[in-house]
């Protein structure tokens, strides 16, 4: 029997690979999304799929905007990919690759085709969702609904602002897909509104550094200042 790795085991694992601290301002998040993804691989039911995986890309790039060195992000996500065994090329390549394919896509045109029986598709994310819903036990995450939110705004940027007609295309895709609809509007409200709090911090980080820009040049114009008075008054 495969032993199952534990949380504490997946958080040593990240940090060695990754042995620098984590920024304490975004340690908390880091080992959060660390956990939620060793706990959803280490779950029978669980599938890796392109949605899971922009989701994923996703969560990390927006919540780890203004991390400071910046240059340290890609260690940081690679370590965490690693931590949960998967690969950081692959998320990314996946990523990227759905989100190619899914350039010109009609959500209205796609929605009826999930129910039709030909495979045919020009939309790989049309096949992901058609295997989704031939999956028995379909293990549904936070990760997934942000991967599939993710796709909406990206192809359709109305859906941002028009709630309305964003909550019925949920509705359906959570029906056709069988999971709540309940349990994936709030996983996004959640987002959403954690979204708004990480825009307010950098705005506090940015107001913040800008303080201590204008501190530190008005401490040199006055050691400046002080010793040009030095010079002038000393003895010669």
């Amino acid at each position: 029997m495969t032993k199952i790795r534990t949380v504490s085991e997946a958080k040593r694992e990240f940090y060695t690979h990754y042995t620098r601290p984590v920024s304490s301002i975004y340690r908390r998040f880091v080992e959060e999304l660390l956990v939620e993804i060793h706990l959803l691989m280490v779950n029978g039911d669980f599938r890796y799929d392109p949605i899971f995986a922009l989701g994923v890309v996703t969560a990390f790039d927006r919540f780890m905007q203004g991390y400071q060195p910046a240059a340290d992000l890609p260690a940081i996500f690679a370590a965490l990919c690693r931590a949960v065994g998967g690969q950081p090329e692959q998320y990314r390549r996946d990523a990227q690759a759905l989100r190619e394919s899914c350039q010109g896509l009609v959500w209205s045109e796609l929605l009826p085709q999930l129910s039709e029986a030909s495979q045919d598709t020009a939309f790989p994310l049309l096949q992901t969702l058609r295997t989704i819903q031939q999956r028995p036990n379909f293990k549904y995450s936070r990760l997934f609904a942000i991967g599939l939110y993710t796709l909406m705004l990206e192809t359709a940027p109305e859906l941002k602002t028009d709630a309305e007609q964003r909550q019925q295309l949920l509705k359906q895709l959570a029906e056709s897909l069988g999971f709540t609809d309940e349990k994936l509007q709030k996983d996004l409200d959640l987002y959403r509104s954690n979204l708004d709090k990480v825009d307010q911090l950098l705005k506090v980080l940015e107001e913040t550094a800008e303080a201590e820009r204008k501190k530190r040049e008005k401490q040199a114009a006055a050691e400046a200042e002080n010793s040009t008075v030095s010079a002038e008054t000393s003895p010669e």
